[in-house]
């Protein structure tokens, strides 16, 4: 029997507790020995010797508006004096006014009225939303989706998923996705530019419609097999990769002329992380399946949902009960995620996100005239890519990355005289891609010490 310690146990003694009693399946394991932080605050985590370590994914894009967020921790701190818990078959009020503010900017921005649901990660809506397609659909169980897409490791957001190692040992639930070439324009065909790319790509697709061999179509019935087509505006684990600005309405043409639906997966993209609440808005589209998560809550509570057209989820076609979680509108995130989103419209982060994302794009792109290794940087808002190769600034170097992750979290960066970390993510097809997702309230003092710090790691990583 395990008794706790009436003294903190030692990071060894906690290590050893570790390698006996935590499953290691539920995480994300860099580094032999993942490091432990003890505390936390606005774009900064610290260890128990209190070293600051600079974060740049934030949770992946989980807190956009910075760790211990006064605003958003004072709204969890009234919840919890208030009504911390209550069961699903009740009401509250956080959950309908959050319901209503969500599905009221959805339909002023996408001119269709619609209703909300909600559950508490983000594989759990992409699952909901499965079911929701489904049902609209007569149960047709196929989905298209994206090479480099992701959408959640649960069996059914993994069979939409294009990584083939989160199915490998386990399967997947019902029919896996038809995957479809995403405009990636860095790695695309010599030649030829990012918007002849991308239309590229949509010509392909609708190709597949030409005739019934092609296995989508049957055109002496008019109908696909194809239920809905799973999309991220922009790829998060794949890499932050950006699309030609009219690409997304072209494929929804082709989308709607054979009645296919639109799914987008925002749970990454979401809350002001590319300057706008939904990174769809940039590309001029219509979504029929809205998917969101993460910074909702700015992780202060798990809280995820979906948006749909009110023809798709009205109780008369999606009654109480089609799907349904034990926490899934819990008041303590629901009333946190009703203060981030009124915060976020008072702070007018639509420009300063699209301000701050445009100098630290500036700052990437001089790091990449001294550093050949950076064969590309994008971005749209705070969400930014760099790509890391070998000195041709074209062959992924995966392990050129690694090493920077590591040596960023050790903590002996120096500035001025104080040592510091690094806190960075890995993305992209080939795992060389640092995806750069800091918090929205990053100062541009910060953005350059992050810029000074990047420069330090390349420093000593590439002689290594």
């Amino acid at each position: 029997m395990y008794d706790a310690p009436a003294a903190p146990l030692s990071e060894a003694e906690l290590r050893s507790l570790d390698a006996q009693y935590c499953s290691w399946g539920d995480t994300v394991h860099y580094l032999d020995n993942p490091k432990f932080f003890e505390t936390c605050n606005g774009s900064y985590m610290y260890d128990a010797e209190g070293r600051a370590f600079l974060d740049l994914q934030m949770w992946y894009s989980t807190v956009n508006f910075g760790y211990r967020n006064p605003r958003l921790n004072a709204a969890a701190h009234r919840q919890l004096d208030h009504l911390p818990q209550v069961a699903s078959q009740h009401l509250h009020r956080e959950k309908v006014e959050l319901a209503a503010l969500i599905a009221c900017d959805a339909e002023a921005k996408f001119g269709a009225k619609g209703r909300v649901h909600f559950n508490v990660g983000g594989a759990q809506a992409v699952e909901d939303s499965l079911k929701l397609v489904r049902n609209a659909c007569g149960g047709k169980s196929l989905m298209f989706a994206f090479q480099g897409g992701y959408h959640g490791r649960t069996l059914g957001a993994s069979a939409i998923t294009s990584s083939y190692r989160y199915r490998r040992r386990f399967g997947h639930f019902g029919d896996r996705a038809h995957f479809v070439e995403f405009p990636y324009a860095f790695r695309g065909p010599k030649g030829m530019s990012k918007e002849e790319y991308g239309a590229q790509c949509v010509r392909n697709f609708e190709r597949l419609f030409e005739s019934e061999f092609h296995g989508v179509f049957d055109p002496k019935a008019g109908e696909a097999e194809f239920a809905a087509f799973y999309v991220e505006p922009i790829q998060g684990t794949g890499g932050y990769i950006i699309p030609p600005k009219n690409f997304f309405i072209e494929l929804k043409k082709v989308l709607d002329r054979h009645g296919i639906l639109l799914v987008v997966d925002e749970v990454q993209m979401g809350i002001y992380r590319t300057g706008k609440l939904w990174s769809i808005e940039h590309f001029g589209v219509q979504p029929d399946v809205l998917v969101f998560g993460k910074a909702v809550t700015n992780g202060l509570n798990p809280l995820s949902g979906i948006w749909a057209r009110e023809e798709l989820i009205n109780p008369g076609v999606f009654p109480p009960g089609s799907t349904h979680s034990t926490f899934n509108a819990n008041p303590m995130g629901t009333a946190v995620a009703l203060e981030t989103l009124r915060m976020a419209a008072e702070g007018d982060y639509e420009r300063s996100v699209a301000e701050k994302g445009a100098y630290f794009l500036d700052g990437l792109k001089d790091l990449q005239t001294r550093w050949p290794q950076l064969g590309d940087v994008d971005g749209l808002g705070l969400a930014l890519r760099a790509e890391l190769c070998e000195a041709d600034g074209f062959t992924p170097n995966k392990a050129l990355l690694d090493r920077m992750v590591a040596e960023g979290l050790k903590g002996d960066l120096d500035v001025a005289g104080k040592k510091m970390g690094l806190i960075l993510n890995v993305g992209g097809y080939y795992k060389n891609v640092i995806t750069l997702a800091p918090s929205l309230d990053i100062t541009t003092l910060e953005i350059d010490l992050a810029l000074k710090l990047l420069e330090m790691l390349l420093r000593r990583c590439v002689t290594a």
